[in-house]
């Protein structure tokens, strides 16, 4: 059956974007873990059980895995893809590491596209952001498009640009995270999260901090053994930039511990705390 596109992983991105997208008869799935086979029926999208069937014709493929699998994923999916095809790789890592992905799917005779999701699938859906770089992210823009995506910009030419920019995006993002568990630690600790938590707020009111903390510890909990991934790729890329990634090395510390020891938060929820891939 031809096929509009194929999802490599189908995790919460893919099977957001196929639900949302209406994607049923146009797009077939893989994933390593069998059980999202039953997610993908549910979804209506054509179940592969082997990367090869997934990518066989198909014109465009979104490579939508973990951040230390997307080199792997590239090295597998290159002899598989059809001729010309688009691998447009929308992994959190850093841009050498996107541009060692593409030099492997170019020898394999497909097209790469350097891809970047900038804020949480949900509740985004088709409209999150995109950042497209390469010398194929124009092409790959209009079919993105042509599947619903209401949010997609080019970037720029050359592969890397666009994970350039999520990555170091992501320093601040997923650092106030860790610095947030830090600081709650520490007053929890003292007695004082209260008053600490006051004092935020009288310095900053877009959002109570109450609410912000309490989203942070909860994403970093639920996600932190995925972002600790993302975060090893900001600090490579930090490094080739000639920065040394102190807080970041940090963050990738925290978010690891956070994502091995449960915690528990007293304070309310006041926003939604979905996985996202932002």
């Amino acid at each position: 059956m031809q096929i509009d596109v194929a999802l490599i992983g189908f995790g919460e991105a893919g099977s957001t974007f196929a639900r949302a997208g209406g994607w049923a008869g146009r797009a077939r799935a893989f994933d390593i873990l069998p059980a999202r086979s039953e997610v993908m029926a549910a979804s209506r999208i054509g179940v592969a059980t082997t990367a090869a069937e997934a990518l066989a014709q198909a014109p465009l493929a979104l490579s939508l895995v973990t951040a230390d699998q997307a080199l792997v994923a590239a090295e597998r999916a290159a002899p598989l893809l059809a001729p010309g095809a688009l691998w447009c790789d929308l992994n959190s890592v850093a841009p050498q590491t996107k541009r060692a992905a593409a030099a492997v799917i170019e020898a394999g005779g497909g097209r790469y596209v350097d891809g970047a999701v900038l804020a949480p699938v949900n509740p985004a859906r088709m409209t999150v952001p995109l950042l497209l770089a390469g010398r194929h992210a124009e092409e790959a823009k209009a079919r993105l498009e042509a599947l619903g995506f209401a949010n997609v910009r080019v970037v720029g030419a050359e592969v890397g640009k666009a994970s350039a920019i999520k990555m170091i995006r992501s320093v601040m993002v997923k650092g106030i995270e860790a610095l947030s568990d830090e600081m709650m630690a520490a007053a929890r600790a003292a007695g004082v999260e209260d008053e600490v938590l006051a004092s935020l707020d009288a310095s900053e009111k877009a959002q109570p901090w109450a609410q912000r903390a309490a989203y942070n510890l909860e994403r970093m909990t639920t996600h932190g053994a995925r972002r600790a991934a993302e975060m090893e790729e900001s600090a490579r890329t930090l490094l080739s930039l000639g920065v040394a990634p102190v807080m970041t090395r940090g963050t990738v510390l925290r978010q690891r511990q956070a994502a091995q020891v449960p915690q528990t938060s007293q304070i309310p929820f006041g926003t939604n705390g979905a996985e996202q891939a932002g």
